[in-house]
């Protein structure tokens, strides 16, 4: 027995383009119900109409996840319109390029750090207490293999993953008992336009968007026994590696 997937809720942060895409396309195949949440409308309403072809219904959100007010908003919206949400995709990222630390912009940070690591926090904070209520549901963060391995130049990024695992990790901790699911997913390259071109890597050897999508749907439907806390993914063959 697993997570009911079929009419469940699920809400995606940064659902316009690459990872939640096509995390919003898997779910909608399966017939999850999709509640679109990204900075850009037009990408969102593309994505909604993807998501309709392959028999979901979707409503796009435009927000800033980073604002309190406009995720309370939205959230009421998504009641509304949807009712419950019973799923949370957390995977909405930003980083700064890569610099040393004593070069970095602490306003980069806040940003870095509202919207890889608050944001998720926020998110669980006003979903959990209807999933709490139903034992039922589930959370899964999108964090990074930077939090395990990190390069020079990402000092800030890979501290906000490595905060968003450990608030994973603290949050399944308190709720497994009552059937939440909580999971991070921890890809390395995926051929995003997260990651800028680069000649030092082989974008051919880079995981794909659907590949993290799938390891997310895999979490969510696995046997109700189990549940993946962390699944780390990374490409058979080294991008950095000529």
């Amino acid at each position: 027995m697993s997570i009911e997937i079929r009419n469940a809720v699920a809400l995606i942060t940064g659902a316009g383009r690459g990872i939640g895409r096509a995390t919003a396309l898997r779910l909608a195949r399966a017939g999850c119900t999709l509640a679109l949440v990204a900075r850009t409308e037009a990408e969102l309403r593309a994505v909604a109409e993807e998501a309709a072809a392959h028999g979901g219904r979707a409503l796009a959100l435009p927000a800033d996840i980073t604002d309190d007010r406009q995720l309370e908003s939205t959230l009421r919206h998504v009641a509304t319109e949807l009712g419950t949400v019973t799923i949370l995709i957390n995977n909405a990222g930003w980083a700064p390029r890569r610099q040393p630390v004593t070069k970095a912009a602490v306003a980069e940070w806040d940003c870095l750090l509202a919207t890889c690591l608050r944001a998720p926090m926020v998110l669980t904070h006003l979903l959990l207490p209807d999933m709490l209520a139903r034992k039922h549901g589930a959370i899964v963060n999108v964090a990074s293999l930077a939090a395990h391995h990190t390069r020079a130049g990402e000092a800030a990024y890979a501290a906000a993953k490595a905060g968003l695992l450990a608030f994973t990790r603290g949050v399944f901790a308190e709720v497994r008992d009552s059937g939440i699911r909580v999971s991070a997913v921890c890809p390395g390259y995926v051929d995003t336009g997260f990651v800028p071109a680069n000649r030092r890597v082989d974008r051919g050897k880079f995981l794909r968007p659907e590949d993290v999508a799938e390891a997310i749907f895999q979490v969510l439907t696995c046997d109700l026994r189990v549940c993946p806390t962390q699944v780390v993914l990374e490409p058979q063959f080294d991008p950095e590696n000529p």
